[in-house]
């Protein structure tokens, strides 16, 4: 028999364009080359997924490995280690590094140091400045960008846009997506001697309160109405921009996060102090509960999980010096799966929110289905497995994280990139193999 392909992924269920289908996956040169019943002797390799689920490749949009200058905290190489760990095979990450990733020189900077070393494929931001502003058009066009990232309200880094007429002149000059962090800054800076005077991470949801986010959300809206630009609007956290956005859905796109849909407060600064801190905040369930209804109704385009690591040490500083972060990736796929089960969304939301979208939006190619002619991207779960979430089991360099203890049923068992193992039965490759995500622009 002609040995024609060089993967079979066999007998699996497959959540293909049609749903999910049982069948076979042939891969040729990295790519899904057909779909159908094939023979093993057909294959260089061929992969037994009885009882498994075989996913799109799951895409995370919103991370960050903090290199350059912050590799205390993470790198691209352990940071892409805890996403393959966690099944997923493609990243898109912020530009809130030291130096920023603002300028061309510093781009291309960390796609050289990404190469060889990261275990997914990737995508970088470009980070808006005021200084910068007249270069948006050549820098988001650079290869391997996934757009434009703007601080609206200040964060970890020194990223801050945070005037509407500075604003107004990012969204008429990019023409590509701009990804927003929605925080009024004005709002931010006359209410932190609340929090300073505080001294409790619990008040960390009063200090950047829901008026800060809406305040925020309500001018960007103002001003891609004004200017058509294409603005995805990060993390949204209230219930007021949930119900806010439904009239703009039009051309506002949003995303919402896992940390968001799972935590409330609150339960999880009483448990976990500084390490549920993140910017903007964990809120109450009302807040949590109007964000999953805007999963269900599909306002919400994308989920990801903003993975933002700081050391231990670090985030046992006294509330609010404590830096605002929680480690991610590696839980997103099997907290999320957990939700599956527990009916809180369907597997098709799920996969639409987390490989269609993504490159719907951002215009990715040959990425988030699985498909005759697309990447080999899969995402290998069996839905059956439960274990526990433990800290120092993750492979970025944070091992603590407010999931500790959580049982989840769900398993990323296989993280295939291009055709090849990022990660088999929770052994990582031996070399990393990730390349620059190609897009439309």
């Amino acid at each position: 028999m002609t040995i024609a392909y060089d993967k079979i992924f066999k007998n699996a269920l497959i959540f293909t364009p049609n749903g999910l289908e049982k069948g076979d996956i042939a891969v040729k040169n990295g790519k899904i080359f057909a779909l159908g019943d094939f023979f093993p002797g057909q294959a260089q390799e061929t992969v037994d997924c009885a009882g498994l689920t075989i996913l799109p490749g799951i895409i995370d949009t919103q991370v960050h490995f903090r290199e350059p200058g912050l590799e205390h905290k993470e790198d691209l190489h352990t940071g892409s280690a805890a996403a393959v760990a966690g099944g997923v095979t493609a990243v898109f990450e912020m530009p809130n590094t030291n130096p920023s990733t603002s300028s061309k020189a510093a781009f291309e900077d960390k796609i050289t140091r990404a190469q060889g070393r990261m275990y997914c494929d990737h995508a970088f931001y470009i980070g808006a400045t005021t200084d910068n502003i007249d270069d948006l058009p050549e820098l988001e066009r650079l290869p391997g960008c996934a757009g434009v990232k703007i601080f609206i309200g200040s964060s970890t880094g020194n990223l801050l846009v945070a005037d509407d007429a500075n604003l107004e002149k990012i969204f008429s000059k990019a023409k590509r997506r701009i990804a927003v962090h929605a925080e009024d800054e004005y709002r931010l800076i006359e209410r932190k001697p609340l929090a300073e005077k505080s001294g409790d991470p619990a008040f960390h949801p009063e200090w950047r309160d829901e008026e800060s986010a809406f305040l925020a959300t309500r001018r960007v809206v103002n001003l891609a109405k004004k200017t058509g630009a294409k603005i995805h609007i990060l993390h949204i956290s209230t219930k007021q921009e949930t119900e806010f956005l439904l009239d703009y859905k039009d051309f506002i796109s949003a995303e919402v996060l896992v940390n968001h849909l799972t935590l409330a407060a609150p339960d999880c600064y009483e448990q976990f102090g500084t390490l549920a801190q993140m910017n903007p905040p964990i809120r109450d369930a009302t807040h949590r509960e109007a964000l999953w209804r805007g999963v269900r109704e599909g306002l919400f385009d994308a989920i990801a999980t903003d993975h933002a690591p700081h050391s231990f040490e670090e985030k046992q500083k006294p509330y609010p010096q404590s830096p605002s972060g929680i480690v991610g990736a590696e839980t997103f796929v099997p907290i999320m799966l957990e939700h599956v089960r527990a009916g809180r969304l369907s597997l098709a939301r799920l996969v639409d929110a987390t490989c269609a979208a993504p490159a719907r939006l951002f215009g990715l190619r040959g990425k988030g289905r699985i498909a005759v002619g697309y990447d080999a991207d899969f995402t290998i779960v069996d839905l059956k497995k439960t274990f526990v979430i433990r800290g120092d089991e993750l492979h970025s360099k944070t091992k603590h994280t407010p999931y500790e203890g959580l049982s989840v049923t769900g398993k990323p068992v296989m993280t295939v990139v291009r055709g090849g193992f990022a990660m088999r039965d929770g052994e990582l490759a031996e070399k990393p193999f990730g390349q620059p995500l190609r897009f439309d622009v």
